[in-house]
């Protein structure tokens, strides 16, 4: 499952990002990321998926917080 690797490596990988384009970039790999992993939970039904998804979608709420910035 290549998906699910990138997915492990995504979450393993420093997230300090330097400047806007970084985080949009990285904040929309993750999205793809978690859509194709929706695909594979959708046919499996394997809760390990499931998690992996809720710990990807942490980041990514992190990361989309960070771009918002403070109203």
């Amino acid at each position: 499952m290549e998906i699910i690797d990138r997915a492990l490596e995504f979450e393993q990988r420093k997230h300090t990002f330097k400047t806007t384009s970084e985080r949009i970039e990285s904040s929309r790999e993750v999205k793809s990321l978690i859509l194709d992993l929706n695909t594979i939970y959708k046919k499996e039904k394997d809760p390990k998926i499931m998690d992996l998804m809720k710990r990807l979608t942490e980041i990514k709420q992190k990361i989309e917080k960070r771009l918002k910035g403070r109203p």
